[in-house]
């Protein structure tokens, strides 16, 4: 059985998924569940505290029982503002972030990607799937808050060139490479529902 450790979970659901036709990717049904839900049960397994980052929605969030973080600012400027909220509520040093809209996410990825970071000691680990990086599977020191206050104050976005300026790790997690599939659209839905 996974252990929970010292470590705080985000599940970033707080974009406005214009390619799923502006529905909350996060509460669309997938194979009779709530999206959001499949990260829920592997975070949870992982990190002994749960947050779940919306900027809509927000009462269905809640009825998940954890608590609803929103971004600080409702321009819904990407994932980073997210990380950004989620750092500032978080009661550990360490924060995994996963994305709402990855149904085959599980517990053993992100445990091993909590560990690489740890075993190096690094700002950030980043999950790799042996061809690119999946930027949105991280976890990282929360001691890098001030930095991404500057960083998104200043007009910054991109996750990965946030990345450069600290000493961030890929992990290779090659060996789980369902966990990165991802559904953004009506039609990634329709893909991977049974029929």
């Amino acid at each position: 059985m996974t252990t929970q450790s010292k470590v705080t979970g985000v599940i970033l659901a707080g974009g406005l998924a214009r390619r799923m036709g502006q529905q909350d990717k996060g509460l669309v049904s997938f194979r009779q569940q709530p999206m959001v839900s499949y990260a829920i049960q592997a975070v949870s397994e992982v990190a002994s505290q749960l947050l779940l980052n919306a900027n809509r929605n927000i009462e269905q969030y809640q009825a998940f029982g954890y608590p609803v973080i929103k971004d600080l600012e409702d321009d819904f400027s990407g994932p980073l503002a997210g990380v950004y909220a989620a750092m500032l509520q978080s009661e550990h040093d360490v924060l995994l972030v996963v994305p709402c809209d990855s149904p085959f996410i599980h517990s053993t990825a992100l445990r091993a990607l909590v560990d690489a970071r740890t075993a190096v000691d690094a700002d950030i680990a980043v999950a790799f799937d042996g061809e690119r990086i999946h930027p949105v599977f991280m976890a990282l020191n929360c001691s890098l808050q001030d930095s991404l206050y500057s960083y998104l104050t200043e007009g910054g976005r991109k996750i990965d060139r946030w990345f450069e300026a600290h000493h961030w790790i890929k992990v290779d997690l090659s060996a789980y490479p369902e966990c990165f599939s991802n559904i953004n659209t009506l039609e990634d839905l329709s893909e991977w529902e049974p029929t």
